[in-house]
Parts: structure tokens; sequence; C-alpha cells
């Protein structure tokens, strides 16, 4: 897919606005590698090669394993992860998804089992931000660094 327009040039305040969105995800309590996962995740679920080219990039550079990596798409059936962050992953499929029921009671129990209600509610702003840069992503198709 060829670019299409740098949406940061021709619509500065969209972009600031998106960027202050991250400004906040980035302020957030969560640990940097499950906020990593979730965005590299969401990316994979949209289609977006930037987010997931820029993220699996930062979170290799962080100390990320490559095998979680490797199986992230997977994660169900990956040994790797930690209950923690299965509920974050399976939290950021079902609002990337948004399926028509809405997000059901088991799993809000769940995912409210491994957050405290401030990190459950920073988790979904990381969840809704990633989506909003990916749907930017596939949309205008940036080229890659």
């Amino acid at each position: 897919m060829s670019h299409r327009i740098d949406y940061k040039q021709v619509a500065p305040k969209v972009f600031d606005a998106l960027l202050s969105a991250q400004k906040q995800v980035n302020a957030g309590s969560l640990e940097p590698a499950l906020v990593e996962l979730v965005k590299i995740r969401a990316s994979q679920i949209n289609g977006c090669v930037y987010c997931l080219d820029m993220h699996c990039t930062e979170a290799r550079k962080a100390g990320e394993d490559s095998r979680r990596l490797d199986t992230l798409a997977a994660w169900r059936e990956s040994p790797f992860f930690t209950p923690r962050e299965r509920a974050a992953l399976a939290w950021t499929e079902a609002l990337t998804r948004l399926p028509e029921a809405g997000v059901s009671d088991a799993l809000y129990a769940e995912v409210s089992q491994h957050f405290e209600p401030v990190q459950l509610a920073e988790l979904t702003l990381v969840v809704t931000v990633i989506n909003s840069w990916n749907r930017f992503g596939v949309a205008f198709a940036p080229a890659l660094p």
C-alpha cells in the first residue's frame, strides 16, 4: 500500500489530540512491558504494520523475550504469559473487537481480579489510544521509519 496523506502535517490539531492522549497513557502506572504487549496485540488485530513495527522494536529494545512476541498472536495457547497479562490481553481483544453484546460480566470480573480500578481505567485508555493510532496508521499508511 502506498503512503496516502501525512495527517500530522495536514491536521496538526488532530495529531496533537492523539499525542495528548498518548502522554496520559505514558504517565500511567501500568508496567511498560504490559503496555507494549497490549499495543502489539491490538495492532495485530487491526493489521497496523506501522504500529507493529514500532512497538515490537520498542519491546525488543526494552528486553522483551522474543518467544513471547513470537507467540503473542496465540497467547491463549502460549505458556509464556502471566495470568495478569492474559487478563489484559483478553480485555484488549474484547475492546478492540467490541462485540455487539458488549464486554461480558465474566471478562470484567476476570480483569478486575488483576487490576485495581484506576489501573483498569488506565488499561482501557491504553487500548483506546492504540486503537486510535491503528486506525490512523491503517487509513493513511505512513511510511515505515
